[in-house]
């Protein structure tokens, strides 16, 4: 059975097998190794592009020869018995190397709590939110695939009476439910780009879990944004879902007040009908629902080039975290625990308002007939 991995499907990915990294796509609970594929037909395309390293050149090489690609798997697999490798004998690795990680905070569900969170005298959204994609600049280095090991970051918090921040492992570790988009073809310095140029750049999408340390965050974030408490891991699935693979699951988002500027408009902003699920130990703790964005991933990558910045093969967007309307969709702690105020109650019995140690964190998804590659890690102490 395909289990949502079928030819409707096909993500692209890097396993490890037999002292070789091999560029793969996932079938079911097999790969099948590209390159030896593509060795053993007459691919319509160059078959450079399938040999590595990483998933590199085949995102550079730009959306007709991704459409081909495609085209020529779904025929090729369907009607032959090309060489598969069951997926308990691969250890998947980092499918590409992050050139530029970039997240933003495009629900308005999300946005809307923090806000009422922190400041529950005030405006819950701070004035820009409603007429730009607010995000911030994180580190590359720290994108990890799933399956590696969270260590509990440590760093300043809060003053305590004596008016010295405390210095430690965080004791309000969290995280952030997203999907990432991943960028193929690069762009030129200068020249921005434009709002209905999504699929032109952008190669596919991952489950991304941006860990926080909400009390490092909080003491540093003024006045210049995440910077320690974010920048220690961010884990991410290492099967890239193609953006094609999505076409049926797109969707209008619910609605955008007042109209964005120029270069943000289009008729009808979408997303995509993708259906999360936050797993702690086991238990499901949170189902939150990516239709429900404000932002789309249109939206935020013309925003993030109106400047001139360019981008390069291997950039790295994250949605930031999805929230639904309703408390069984928050996609972090911090919402779910209400500040950490309101443990919830894990399956076990025992609650939480943040991880502790030992907790494993699973991020896992579905569009319709296609599961994502779920994002799991494990916190270790400090």
């Amino acid at each position: 059975m395909s289990h949502g991995f079928g030819l409707d499907h096909l993500p692209y990915g890097v396993v490890a097998h037999q002292g070789r990294d091999l560029v793969v796509v996932r079938l079911g609970d097999d790969v099948i190794d590209l390159a030896g594929l593509a060795a053993s037909s007459a691919p319509p395309f160059d078959p450079a592009v399938l040999a590595g390293p990483g998933l590199a050149p085949l995102m550079a090489a730009g959306p007709g020869v991704w459409a081909v690609v495609r085209s020529w798997l779904q025929a090729t697999l369907a009607d032959s018995s090309a060489s598969r490798i069951p997926l308990a004998e691969v250890e998947p690795r980092m499918p590409f190397a992050v050139a530029d990680y970039v997240d933003f905070y495009a629900s308005l569900n999300h946005a809307s709590n923090v806000g009422k969170i922190f400041r529950p005298d005030a405006e819950p959204l701070l004035p820009n939110w409603r007429h730009l994609p607010v995000g911030y600049h994180g580190r590359a280095g720290t994108v990890v695939p799933s399956g590696t090991p969270v260590v509990r970051p440590q760093g300043q918090r809060r003053p305590g009476p004596d008016g010295r921040p405390a210095f430690g492992p965080s004791q309000a570790l969290d995280i952030e439910a997203e999907l990432g988009f991943v960028v193929g073809v690069p762009s030129t310095m200068g020249e921005p780009v434009p709002i209905t140029a999504l699929a032109d750049h952008v190669f596919g999408v991952t489950l991304l879990n941006d860990w926080s340390a909400r009390d490092i965050q909080a003491w540093e974030y003024v006045p210049l944004g995440p910077f320690l408490g974010k920048s220690f891991a961010t884990s991410i699935s290492p099967w890239i879902t193609p953006l094609a693979a999505l076409e049926d699951s797109r969707v209008p988002l619910p609605g955008q007040d007042p109209e964005p500027l120029d270069y943000l408009r289009v008729a009808e902003p979408a997303g995509y009908a993708i259906d999360l699920e936050v797993v702690i130990n086991g238990s499901v703790v949170s189902r939150p629902p990516y239709a429900s964005m404000y932002w789309s991933p249109a939206q935020m990558l013309a925003h993030m080039t109106v400047n001139g910045a360019s981008l390069r093969t291997g950039d790295l967007y994250g949605s930031g975290t999805i929230s639904g309307p309703e408390r069984d969709q928050r996609g972090s702690l911090l919402e779910l625990s209400w500040g950490g105020n309101e443990p919830f109650t894990l399956d076990d019995g025992s609650t939480r308002t943040y991880l502790q140690d030992g907790d494993t964190v699973t991020i896992r998804a579905t569009a319709g007939t296609i599961t994502l590659g779920e994002v799991e890690g494990t916190i270790t102490p400090r």
